[in-house]
């Protein structure tokens, strides 16, 4: 029986050595799963990246958050050049082991863009629509 069937049957508070749930994540082929970022307190849904064993081991002992970059092929540590972290208040991995949700205590700007979150386009069946300027910055 895999350990997440086991666990759909678990009852509160039961626990699971750390190393015993990362071998048993579903990685995809390139040893990635899907990591969403939440802000704790309000609950807004700020970005989605990918995380792989180094990136969730670094964020769990270091409480700073640590993706992977597909486009560099390297660790990517939150606000490492832009100042914008992600403090790290709890993560959850959901009911199959292959997505992971961070939640976090964002510092500025969680989207490359500098807006608030990464989710600042909203379609419909007729369009998409721009919800949110990119800031101006000020020289």
């Amino acid at each position: 029986m895999s350990i997440w069937l086991a666990l759909e049957n678990a009852t509160e508070n039961s626990e699971i050595p750390l190393s015993q749930i990362i071998d048993s994540i579903h990685w995809n082929a390139d040893g990635l799963i899907t990591a969403i970022a939440q802000q704790y307190d309000s609950k807004e849904v700020l970005m989605l990246a990918w995380i792989n064993k180094q990136a969730l081991i670094e964020t769990l002992t270091s409480k700073q958050v640590c993706y992977w970059s597909r486009s560099r092929q390297a660790l990517w540590r939150k606000g490492e050049t832009s100042g914008h972290t992600q403090s790290l208040i709890e993560a959850r991995l959901d009911c199959d082991g292959d997505a992971l949700l961070l939640l976090v205590d964002q510092k500025g700007a969680a989207c490359h863009t500098g807006r608030p979150n990464c989710f600042y386009n909203s379609i419909d069946e007729q369009q998409l629509r721009v919800t949110c300027s990119k800031p101006t910055v000020s020289t």
